[in-house]
């Protein structure tokens, strides 16, 4: 006859009334323990849910225009621009702040809207792509991309424009090395910074012949 392996124990056990004030006692002071964490947590929460929730009516002053959109508090720039006020040139890439796509300038300088707040730009000046020419004349340096072939695909174009023009304001492009570093957080997939690089040199000099 085969063992039992799991024997029963010789001890006595627990009346049904003894374990079933235990199981009380046991689960009432993990209750406890817990309570307060989940409370507090429940908390945090809610007053989270407060600040980022809710469409709020923003004024932001876009190429010298003030522009009304409807959006929530945690919306970026970059989102604003593009899906709610249709101004596209300005690209969404990495959406992390890595490669220089979103570049506009805010109050002058150049800054990567993807990680800008829309609500946090009230009251400055915001330039896109869209407000560098005057009507049918171009931006020196838009001029200067064409003449130097300074894109391929493109994408990159508006964010490179924007941060070379910034670069050029800076003082930051006096030499080819130092344009090189100033502009470094722009990226360009196809490889056209010899071009770009030329480009911005030829808008430097130009200004600082006056």
């Amino acid at each position: 006859m085969q063992e039992d392996l799991f024997p029963a124990s010789d001890a006595p056990q627990p009346a049904d009334d003894s374990r079933r004030t235990f199981m009380k006692q046991a689960g009432g002071i993990f209750g406890f323990a817990l309570a307060a964490p989940l409370a507090g947590q429940a908390e945090r929460l809610t007053a989270y849910s407060k600040t980022t929730t809710g469409v709020t009516t923003l004024t932001l002053r876009i190429n010298g225009q003030p522009r009304t959109v409807q959006a929530e508090p945690r919306v970026t720039l970059l989102d604003a621009l593009r899906e709610r006020l249709d101004l596209t040139g300005t690209k969404k890439g990495c959406d992390h702040g890595q490669c220089g796509a979103c570049t506009v300038l805010v109050d002058g300088q150049r800054v990567n809207s993807c990680l800008m707040l829309a609500i946090t730009t009230q009251g400055k000046e915001i330039t896109t792509i869209e407000g560098l020419a005057q009507g049918e004349a171009l931006h020196p340096m838009q001029e200067a991309f064409l003449k130097h072939d300074g894109f391929q695909c493109g994408y990159c174009t508006p964010g490179q424009i924007m941060s070379g023009v910034a670069c050029v304001k800076e003082g930051h492009a006096t030499t080819d090395d130092q344009a090189r570093e100033w502009m470094s957080g722009n990226l360009c997939r196809c490889g056209a910074y010899a071009n770009i690089l030329a480009a911005v040199r030829e808008v430097a000099t130009q200004q600082a012949k006056g």
